[in-house]
């Protein structure tokens, strides 16, 4: 499996704490099958996760290097989980980064109210040629509400990553029922385990069996798990 979205960048978020804390929650997706993963810490403006490209650039190479030393085969990516605000397409500049530095852009949005100008910032990136990915959809109370929400922006070009620990009720019930409903429809284009902590669970063998009784098409399960990643990182249409 290859996971798109992780705190795992040490110091700058929620996630982990330190170089030693990185380096554990690498091991053991490693261990667990995960061939290759995305570093997203969180940016949100005007508050404390607010680390630039270039220090993100430094901590980045420190994982690498480490990770060189301990003889770790596991490929790392750099990007971001964007809180979603009115500026993005300045902070794209030296502040915010994209998914190793593709076209595509993670964003996130307010768990319980909709943010009202989230159809022009689309339009607004989609027209600077940078493709949007929301995470977890299913953690929003809106898409729990309704969970044909999703219906407008797929239209419009944006590109969904879900949580694959909230189908097995990590976030409740709802959360579970919502992102069961999304991978049915063929709203879900990435998974990824939101990873924050060295303790998290992951448990791929369960997630593969998992999604054979949702999905049950093998080649729409890979690329949930591998073949738009790969995408990603080459920078190609999804």
């Amino acid at each position: 499996m290859k996971d798109l979205h992780t705190h795992i960048l040490f110091g700058i978020d929620d996630g982990a704490s330190n170089l030693e804390e990185s380096i554990e929650m690498l091991k053991k997706l490693q261990e667990n099958g995960v061939t290759d993963v995305m570093l997203t810490p969180h940016y949100i403006e005007k508050s404390i996760y607010n680390c630039n490209n270039k220090e993100k650039e430094k901590i980045f190479k420190k994982i690498k290097e480490e990770l060189k030393q301990k003889n770790l085969n596991i490929n790392i990516y750099l990007g971001n989980e964007v809180m979603i605000n009115n500026n993005l397409i300045t902070l794209l500049k030296n502040e915010i980064t994209t998914l190793n530095g593709s076209r595509y852009l993670l964003i996130e949005l307010p768990m319980n109210n909709e943010f009202k100008d989230l159809d022009l910032i689309i339009k607004e990136l989609i027209q600077n040629k940078i493709i949007p990915i929301i995470a977890h959809p299913e953690r929003y109370y809106y898409v729990i509400k309704d969970y044909k929400w999703v219906k407008n922006y797929l239209e419009m070009g944006v590109l969904f990553q879900g949580n694959y620990e909230s189908l097995f009720g990590k976030y409740g019930y709802h959360c579970k029922k919502t992102l069961k409903k999304l991978l049915k429809i063929n709203a879900i284009h990435f998974l990824g385990s939101d990873i924050h902590k060295k303790n998290a669970t992951c448990n791929l063998n369960k997630l593969n069996k998992k999604l054979k009784r949702i999905i049950t098409d093998e080649k729409t399960i890979k690329k949930l798990t591998n073949d738009n990643f790969t995408k990603v990182i080459k920078n190609e249409l999804i």
